[in-house]
């Protein structure tokens, strides 16, 4: 029960006052599926991108943090083919920092941080990471490339 009743205040909040750039949605009338679209933001590789994201809200929630993953394939050192991203806010405690005060706000918001600086000593694609670590320009070369590929409308 305190899973619906907190999800319906965070999606109504999310409607009527959304972060910059941050849309998300119930998918299917699913109370525990979501669907999000995070807009790339000015000034970086993924500027006027659309990106889709699912979101699983599990049984637990919040004391469980929500699966997130990228539909739209991105060109990021974090985020792998599959959408998988390494962030520690999604994760419990040892290795990640979730906590139930956080919310789904708050995830999408860092993951729109985490679209704009990379954290390249935490990679999930080593290769890309080290390109951006190495060759910064061929890094926003590429992403630009898949932006325009896969997240253009």
């Amino acid at each position: 029960m305190q899973r619906a009743s907190r999800l319906a205040r965070e999606l109504s909040l999310l409607a009527t006052e959304p972060p910059p750039g941050v849309s998300c949605w119930q998918h299917r009338g699913q109370l525990g599926e979501l669907r999000a679209q995070i807009l790339g933001g000015a000034d970086t590789a993924y500027e006027k991108g659309i990106f889709n994201l699912e979101i699983i809200v599990p049984e637990r929630y919040p004391f469980e943090p929500p699966k997130i993953r990228f539909l739209t394939p991105i060109y990021h050192p974090n985020i792998d083919s599959a959408g998988r991203i390494c962030l520690d806010l999604l994760k419990l405690p040892p290795k990640g920092a979730w906590r139930p005060s956080l919310n789904i706000c708050t995830l999408l918001t860092s993951i729109q941080l985490l679209m704009a600086e990379p954290n390249p000593d935490d990679p999930l694609m080593a290769d890309i990471s080290s390109e951006y670590k190495y060759n910064k320009q061929l890094f926003l070369q590429h992403a630009r490339e898949w932006t325009q590929k896969y997240a253009s409308q």
